[in-house]
């Protein structure tokens, strides 16, 4: 029994990245993870030391973490973890003055663009052919019954409503 016990222990400790690379590929679906606010480098390129709180949080959003023992920091996070790719996670640190934005730290943020293209996945649609023969296309009318003159007269004749009924009946 001990020796059981030792193997299974000793497997466990094996357990490295190739043998992860194995239970992925054996993993039939892993959902996406997205968490925390994304802020792009378009974002970052907006902040300027001296805006007000308010200000900064139209920019960026509201902050993914405040607390009250740091009520001079806000701390943006977003991490994305998706089957087949390394886990992403970036980070901005903004500090504050009172209610006047003082510096703002993090990482390099991604663009708008670098963002979607890494979080768009590659579909490949097979468009149908959209083109009809002549045969094809006489099988349907090309006008209305009344033919073009027809739809002209219909849409002179026809009058607007003069009124619309009363909304609630009367009392």
């Amino acid at each position: 029994m001990p020796v059981v016990l030792a193997a299974a222990l000793g497997a466990c400790s094996s357990f490295d990245q190739g043998t992860r690379n194995l239970a992925d590929a054996l993993t039939l679906y892993r959902p996406e993870v997205v968490q925390g606010n994304f802020v792009s480098r378009e974002q970052v390129g907006a902040l300027q030391p001296g805006m007000t709180r308010l200000q900064v949080r139209d920019i960026l959003g509201t902050p993914l973490i405040t607390s009250l023992f740091h009520e001079q920091r806000w701390d943006y996070v977003f991490t994305m973890q998706r089957q087949g790719v390394a886990p992403q996670r970036y980070r901005l640190t903004v500090f504050f003055n009172g209610d006047v934005l003082e510096r703002f730290d993090g990482d390099d943020m991604p663009s708008e663009t670098e963002f979607v293209q890494r979080i768009g996945r590659e579909r490949k649609l097979k468009v149908p052919v959209l083109e009809a023969s002549e045969e094809q296309l006489a099988k349907f009318p090309t006008s209305s019954p009344g033919g073009a003159d027809g739809a002209a007269d219909a849409a002179e004749t026809a009058q607007p409503a003069a009124s619309y009924p009363p909304l609630e009946p009367a009392r």
